[in-house]
């Protein structure tokens, strides 16, 4: 079980430098996180005691693999206790981040847990990412797309493209054996470039053994 010492001391290794602010924040999503999963279910409950690993410095290989352009706007699909979007949006100040999720008492809790952050660059919706897409009066358009282990890629893809930059990107979270997947969406997608990259954490064998990894998708120009 990880403390939040070793926490940050492992993502200090990682390129990843938090703030005692912002460590006193990641502190406090957890603990919150804690206590109103036993209300909602919010994670695994088998992965309580694994919160700073699976779920935090999961996230935040996103920033560790550092795709992000500096004050990009990203959209978390599907994002239900708040991840990836809350942990990357701690750790980059400069992001602006929207989550969506259709199930409202989890986003109920998503919108607390970022309003307790005290920062400024965090958004909820409640909503299918479909009907979304389909509105023009919420079509802004973002940089990133990011989503953990929501959909397979092309069904991502079909729903969200109307709301991707053109120049903007996919960046996923996955695990496990993608070929089919990656192959399924390039078919549909012709003009997609996709990306794999494995997860790998100095200090932390756990995104190695579960196959974790990063699918960055985007359109030729």
């Amino acid at each position: 079980m990880m403390d939040p010492l070793e926490f940050w001391t492992l993502c200090n290794a990682n390129g990843i430098l938090l703030t005692r602010e912002q460590m006193e924040t990641f502190e406090r999503f957890h603990d919150e996180l804690i206590y109103w999963n036993e209300k909602v279910n919010l994670i695994s409950r088998k992965d309580i005691d694994n919160i700073w690993i699976r779920h935090f410095m999961h996230s935040l290989s996103i920033v560790k693999a550092d795709i992000i352009q500096s004050k990009s706007t990203c959209l978390d699909v599907g994002c239900g206790g708040g991840f990836p979007g809350i942990p990357v949006g701690i750790a980059r100040l400069d992001l602006s981040v929207t989550m969506v999720d259709s199930i409202a008492k989890k986003m109920k809790l998503t919108a607390m847990f970022a309003d307790h952050t005290g920062q400024r660059n965090f958004k909820t919706i409640v909503s299918r990412m479909e009907d979304i897409a389909k509105d023009k009066s919420q079509q802004q358009r973002y940089d990133h797309i990011i989503a953990r282990a929501v959909a397979p890629i092309i069904s991502l893809i079909q729903w969200t493209k109307p709301l991707l930059k053109k120049d903007g990107s996919y960046i996923l979270l996955k695990g496990g054996d993608l070929t089919s997947e990656i192959l399924e969406a390039q078919q549909a997608f012709p003009s997609l470039i996709i990306k794999e990259y494995p997860i790998n954490w100095i200090g932390v064998n756990w995104f190695t053994t579960e196959e974790k990894k990063i699918i960055h998708c985007y359109f030729q120009p």
